[in-house]
């Protein structure tokens, strides 16, 4: 998709969507201490580090009380939290990242940088795409999190789903048209059940 016309559209919801980010913002100030936003040091293009914006879900200081991915029942995340995290609300601070020019609507999800680290030279081509808000292997992994426990995120996570999720974004990067793209973004708003062919 054309950088203007994410720029476009980006700008626009964030204009119509004040009203949501303030009653957001407000629900998360009455549940728990702390910021309104999450600010993630994320992995971009070009292996950059950015700050990726989101409404936070976890109690403040959740980065030093567990693994740096959500697991099954995962006791960080607060009630509005959750949620938000089950209507993907978390994500809307994100059009500040794409017009910032850090992120896209579609592109492949960016990692924690100790996640990162233990990629292969292979799995590293995804930064050769900016990363999205959704993707591919964001719907089909939708709710990913209820396949990974506390105990063993780094084996399922790191070992079974990331590099499957990293294999079809590739797939779907080297071959998307603005149309694709909006498929997969009205998939992800009217959480559309998907099979992907790309």
């Amino acid at each position: 998709m054309p950088v203007w016309l994410e720029w476009i559209i980006a700008i626009s919801g964030l204009i119509v969507l004040l009203p949501v980010y303030g009653i957001i913002a407000l629900c998360v100030v009455i549940e728990t201490k702390g910021p309104v936003l999450y600010r993630a040091i994320r992995i971009g293009y070009g292996e950059s580090r950015f700050e990726m914006l989101k409404f936070r879900t976890m109690d403040h200081h959740a980065d030093k009380n567990g693994p740096p991915i959500t697991t099954r029942n995962d006791p960080r995340i607060t009630r509005v939290g959750r949620w938000l995290r089950k209507n993907k609300l978390d994500e809307l601070p994100q059009l500040i990242n794409i017009i910032r020019g850090e992120m896209k609507f579609v592109g492949p999800r960016p990692e924690d940088p100790g996640i990162i680290e233990k990629y292969s030279e292979k799995e590293k081509r995804i930064f050769q795409f900016k990363p999205g808000i959704t993707s591919p292997a964001s719907l089909r992994y939708r709710d990913e999190e209820n396949q990974i426990s506390q105990e063993s995120w780094e084996q399922v996570y790191l070992k079974e789903i990331l590099p499957k999720k990293i294999e079809m974004d590739l797939k779907y990067m080297k071959n998307a048209t603005v149309w694709s793209d909006f498929k997969i973004m009205f998939q992800t708003v009217f959480k559309a059940e998907q099979k992907v062919t790309f």
